[in-house]
C-alpha cells in the first residue's frame, strides 16, 4: 500500500491535532491493563486500508485471528485518515478504538510522547518479544521515540528506482546506474525534448514530483537531521547542502525548473493507470515496491525493471540502500481492553503466516525477520528487489521527532524554494530552516 503524501497544511493539521492529544489523555503509560484477554469481548480496530483487494487482505487476517480466540470478535473500520484516527484518541468513550493503524509513519514520535498510544514494552516482556531480533532493524528503530515503544511495524515500505527497460535499449543504456553522476548522465540520455516540453523525460527529479521528496532523497545521502543535542543540524550537515544541490544541477540539466513544472503539471494521476512512469513519458521513477503490481495491473506495452536507487560517488559502497517507511500498530490508550488488544496487535504483526499472507496480498515488504525468510513470501524479481533495499543495513527512515513530521516539511520547503529560484542563498536557507525546526520542536514539548 502506498503512503499517499499529504499535502503541507494537511500534514501540519494533523501533527497539531496530535499535539492535542498530550491534555487529553491521563494515566501512566506503565499503567496494569485490567480486562482479562480471555472473557468474551468486541473489539475495533481502525486502518486505513481501503481498496477492495487490500480489505480483503487485512480482513483475512482477521478471521484467522478470531478462529484462534473464539472469544474476541474484531469489529474493523476501514479508509480511516489520519484526522479521524486523532480525534477518536483525543476524545475516548464507547465510540473510540482499541486498536489502530497508520500509514503515517513520521507521526509515532508525536504518539509516543503524548500518550496517544499505549506503552508496549509491559506487553512485548510478557510475551517475551524482543523488537529488536523480530523485526527489521530499521522497522523496529521508526517504531519508538527515545526508548519508548509505542507501535510496532506492519509491514514495511522499500524505496528504490523504476526504469523503462525499451527505452534503456533504445538508448543503448545496458545497466541501471548505481551512482549519482551515472544517473544524471543516463537521466539526459533517455530525455526526449519537443518543444518546450518532453516526449520522454528521463527523471523528473523537482521535489513536488511523484516520490521526489527531501526525505526520499535524503537516506540516499545520509543526512542526520540532528546533532548529538537533538538540535537541528541541516546547516552543519554536508550531505544535506550536496542533496540541494545535486538536485537543482540534474533538474537545469534536463531543461530546467519552469520547464519541468509545464510538463508535470501535465501528467496523470500518481495512483492511476496513466502514471507518467505508465505512458512512458518518464523513463524513471523513485516509487516504493507497490509500484511494480500497478504497473502490471496497468498491462504495459514495454517491460520495466527495478534497482536500489543511486548513491552519491563518494557513498559507492553503501549501493543498494533505500529510504524506508510503513504502516504502524498499536493501541489507543484510551483502551480499556487493552490486554486483549494486544492479542490482536501480536497477532497481526509477528505472527508469520498472518505477515506473509498480507504482504503477498498487498505487496508490501515483510516487517519480520522470520516472515523475511519465509519459503512463501512472493518470488517476483520485481518484488524482490525492494525485500533486498528493505534488508539493506544502510536503507533508513527519518529520525522520530516530538514534532511529529513538521521538520520534514521545512526542509522540503526549503526544496521547493530552491529549485524555483526564490531561496537564492542556499546557506542562508538553511540556517533559517534550523531555526524554525527547533523553535517548532520547543513549542510542541
Amino acid at each position: 500500500m502506498p503512503r499517499i503524501r499529504r499535502t503541507t497544511a494537511a500534514a501540519l493539521a494533523a501533527t497539531a491535532a496530535i499535539s492535542l492529544l498530550a491534555t487529553a489523555c491521563t494515566g501512566s503509560a506503565g499503567d496494569a491493563a485490567p480486562d482479562d484477554p480471555k472473557a468474551r469481548t468486541t473489539l475495533t480496530f481502525w486502518h486505513g486500508w481501503s481498496a477492495p483487494s487490500e480489505v480483503a487482505a487485512i480482513e483475512a487476517n482477521i478471521r484467522s485471528f478470531e478462529a484462534k480466540h473464539p472469544n474476541i470478535t474484531v469489529k474493523t473500520v476501514k479508509g480511516i485518515t489520519d484526522d479521524k484516527l486523532n480525534q477518536a484518541l483525543r476524545a475516548g468513550g464507547s465510540q473510540a478504538p482499541d486498536v489502530v493503524s497508520s500509514f503515517t509513519t513520521d507521526n509515532v514520535g508525536r504518539f509516543c510522547t503524548t500518550g496517544a498510544l499505549a506503552d508496549l514494552k509491559p506487553f512485548l516482556d510478557k510475551s517475551g518479544i524482543d523488537p529488536a531480533a523480530t523485526f527489521l532493524p530499521q522497522m523496529a528503530k521508526y517504531t519508538e521515540h527515545e526508548g519508548k515503544r509505542c507501535a510496532v511495524p506492519l509491514l514495511g515500505d522499500a524505496y528504490g528506482l523504476y526504469y523503462n527497460k525499451k527505452a534503456f535499449a533504445e538508448a543503448g543504456i545496458t545497466a541501471p546506474p548505481k551512482t549519482l553522476s551515472e544517473f544524471d548522465a543516463v537521466a539526459e540520455k533517455l530525455t526526449k525534448r519537443k518543444g518546450d516540453t518532453y516526449e520522454q523525460l528521463g527523471f523528473m527529479p523537482n521535489f513536488q514530483g511523484y516520490e521526489t521528496t527531501f526525505e526520499h532523497y535524503a537516506s540516499q545521502f545520509g543526512v542526520r537531521y540532528f546533532d548529538a543535542d537533538g538540535k537541528s543540524a541541516l546547516a552543519g550537515d554536508p550531505a544535506v547542502k550536496a542533496l540541494f544541490t545535486w538536485q537543482k544541477k540534474l533538474a537545469d540539466r534536463l531543461g530546467g525548473y519552469e520547464r519541468l513544472e509545464r510538463f508535470r503539471a501535465s501528467l496523470g494521476d500518481e495512483w492511476g493507470p496513466k502514471h507518467p512512469f505508465h505512458t512512458g513519458q518518464v523513463a524513471m521513477q523513485l516509487d516504493g515496491e507497490w509500484r511494480g503490481k500497478m504497473a502490471s495491473d496497468a498491462e504495459l506495452d514495454f517491460e520495466i525493471g527495478a534497482a536500489p536507487f543511486p548513491v552519491p560517488d563518494d557513498q559507492a559502497d553503501q549501493y543498494g540502500k533505500g529510504y524506508l517507511s510503513g504502516t504502524i500498530l498499536g493501541i489507543a490508550r484510551v483502551s480499556e481492553k487493552q490486554n486483549a488488544a494486544w492479542e490482536l496487535v501480536k497477532y497481526l504483526s509477528t505472527d508469520t503466516d498472518a505477515v506473509v499472507s498480507f504482504a503477498n496480498a498487498i505487496h508490501n515488504v515483510p516487517s519480520t525477520q522470520a516472515a523475511l525468510k519465509s519459503p512463501d513470501l512472493g518470488d517476483d524479481p520485481l518484488y524482490r528487489t525492494f525485500v533486498s533495499i528493505a534488508q539493506h543495513p544502510g536503507s533508513s527512515h527519518a529520525p522520530s521527532s516530538v514534532n511529529g513530521g513538521a521538520f520534514l516539511l521545512t526542509a522540503q520547503d526549503l526544496g521547493v524554494r530552491w529549485e524555483a529560484g526564490r531561496e537564492k542563498d542556499l546557506d542562508a536557507g538553511l540556517r533559517k530552516a534550523d531555526a524554525q525546526v527547533d523553535k517548532d520542536n520547543e513549542q510542541a514539548r
